[in-house]
């Protein structure tokens, strides 16, 4: 059982501060630019040669997209035109720890990220919200993630707390619509541990989206509890509606520090090959009117960019510090 204070609250901003505000030579940043441009040539030349080049293919399964989605995670909503989180979906075994964060935009996830972190029936909780590019589409997350254990320490790899995916009990009833503009995307509902909405070949700054969240604790205390969190996080009082066990918000400018590998300079690079992405998408897919018709099309057409127009959400490579913290912690418990 845990006592007074779960979370030490400045050491864990301080943390999210001290991240952000590392400093980089100008040699440093250099290379990375170089690297990054060098690799949008090679990208560019592809797509360019993929499609003066590549003759059309036999399609031996129309529903292989349908397949190879599910196996990353996710389901297809027709009538939003949008894919979304299966509740069996593989990354719930993931966790959550800032590592993840940090891995999005070196592998072209360029999001806008928000932990809630707060205490709550002796445990530390976060819930999260992302909204951004992530990679050939835009989209938005809210996952809830908890904790009973104490901070991990991986020389050379993490020092922090890594969150466990909640229990099926756990889960809360939340909803969420994303808005570009003005204009109304798509909208998720019900009790889940992960919401998830994503639009293949659609293209945003993480700074056009907004977040209307709604979402419902099972008592008081949890509800206030996740206020606290708010609060501490930066988010005023008329930022926050309260009815009954619900709280209601806007996630549109993160009030929290972003992951260091966000810089500037770099998610614009990034940015213009996620453009350039969903641009090639719609040239190749302009002429048919349902998602599975252009998904079919692009499968015939160009074998790359339907790869990474299933390429959904969060990929496999992100989680793949995942394997070395799974087994300091079953270490540390034996």
């Amino acid at each position: 059982m845990f006592s007074g204070n779960l979370f030490p609250w400045g050491r864990v901003y301080a943390f999210e501060s001290n991240l952000v505000n590392r400093t980089y030579s100008s040699e440093s940043i250099e290379i990375l630019i170089v690297v990054l441009l060098a690799i949008l040539g090679v990208f560019l030349g592809r797509v360019s040669i993929a499609k003066k080049q590549a003759p059309p293919k036999e399609i031996g399964d129309r529903d292989e997209w349908r397949k190879l989605a599910s196996a990353a995670g996710y389901l297809y909503d027709e009538k939003q035109d949008i894919f979304y989180t299966k509740l069996d979906a593989w990354q719930r075994d993931m966790g959550y720890c800032r590592l993840y964060d940090e891995a999005c935009a070196p592998l072209n996830l360029i999001v806008d990220s928000e932990p809630i972190y707060f205490e709550y029936d002796n445990k530390r909780w976060l819930i999260q919200f992302w909204k951004g590019q992530y990679g050939m589409a835009l989209g938005c997350e809210i996952g809830i993630y908890n904790t009973e254990g104490p901070d991990i320490d991986i020389p050379g790899l993490f020092n922090g707390t890594f969150f466990h995916t909640v229990e099926d009990e756990e889960m809360l009833q939340m909803s969420v619509s994303l808005e570009k503009q003005g204009r109304k995307l798509f909208s998720l509902y019900g009790r889940h541990w992960w919401h998830t909405g994503f639009i293949v070949g659609d293209f945003a700054e993480p700074w056009e989206l907004i977040m209307h969240i709604d979402i419902t604790f099972p008592n008081n205390e949890m509800r206030d509890a996740f206020i606290g969190g708010l609060k501490r996080r930066g988010y005023k009082d008329n930022e926050i509606k309260v009815k009954d066990n619900r709280v209601l918000l806007k996630f549109d400018q993160p009030y929290s520090e972003q992951p260091i590998s966000r810089v500037k300079i770099t998610d614009g690079i990034i940015q213009s090959k996620n453009r350039l992405l969903c641009t090639k998408y719609v040239e190749f897919t302009s002429s048919y009117n349902t998602f599975p018709e252009k998904i079919s099309a692009l499968q015939q057409k160009s074998p790359e960019l339907y790869s990474a127009a299933l390429t959904l959400g969060k990929p496999v490579l992100l989680f793949e510090s995942f394997d070395v913290i799974e087994k300091y912690i079953s270490k540390v418990k034996s």
